[in-house]
């Protein structure tokens, strides 16, 4: 596993040991990088379900400015931290926290962050995507022109609409699907 590109391109990155987490491939994360991206000016990122870190590092690289990178397993936390010092990350660009992912998502609404991406990757079997969607969108999560990236099994349906979240696109690699949800502004013409 690796930073497929950005600053930090090529630099590999730890994964965490065991088999309670599932790294996003490098050909997968090229690839929906490049559906949202290549590269960024800026911008805020939650990376829920975090494992290793490899998204949210992948979009620093990038030009992302700030990422909250969020695991309920300490081993996976302990990564992440191991993966931002490994890259010599400034400190100012990330926070790591060891919760569950609803509680997680509450207290950022409790802060007042809004994000420009957000990467949804739960374990495939305890998937609760739609939920999760539906706090996203009713709690204003994501800005407006944001992003939401679901990584789910390939064969796992997701729903069109969330609220005030579309389906921007929809691809399968493999036994891997992303759906990419966009915010829509609900206040044009009103």
């Amino acid at each position: 596993m690796r930073v497929v590109s950005g600053k930090y391109k090529g630099r590999v990155l730890k994964a965490v040991s065991g088999v309670s987490t599932r790294p996003t491939t490098d050909k997968v994360k090229e690839a929906l990088f490049n559906l949202i991206g290549p590269y960024f000016d800026g911008g805020t990122v939650l990376d829920l379900y975090a494992g290793s870190g490899g998204l949210g590092i992948e979009a620093l690289s990038r030009g992302a400015e700030k990422c909250i990178f969020v695991d309920k397993e300490q081993k996976a936390v302990s990564t992440v931290h191991s993966n931002l010092e490994a890259l010599k990350m400034d400190k100012n660009c990330f926070e790591v926290y060891r919760n569950d992912a609803e509680r997680a998502l509450k207290a950022l609404q409790k802060r007042d962050i809004s994000f420009q991406f957000i990467f949804l990757d739960p374990p495939y079997k305890q998937q609760k995507m739609k939920a999760l969607l539906e706090f996203i969108d009713e709690n204003m999560l994501l800005m407006e022109n944001g992003y939401v990236i679901a990584e789910q099994a390939s064969d796992a349906k997701l729903p069109e609409q969330c609220g005030s979240l579309s389906v921007y696109k929809r691809e399968i690699y493999g036994t891997t699907s992303i759906t990419i949800y966009s915010k829509t502004d609900s206040r044009d013409g009103g």
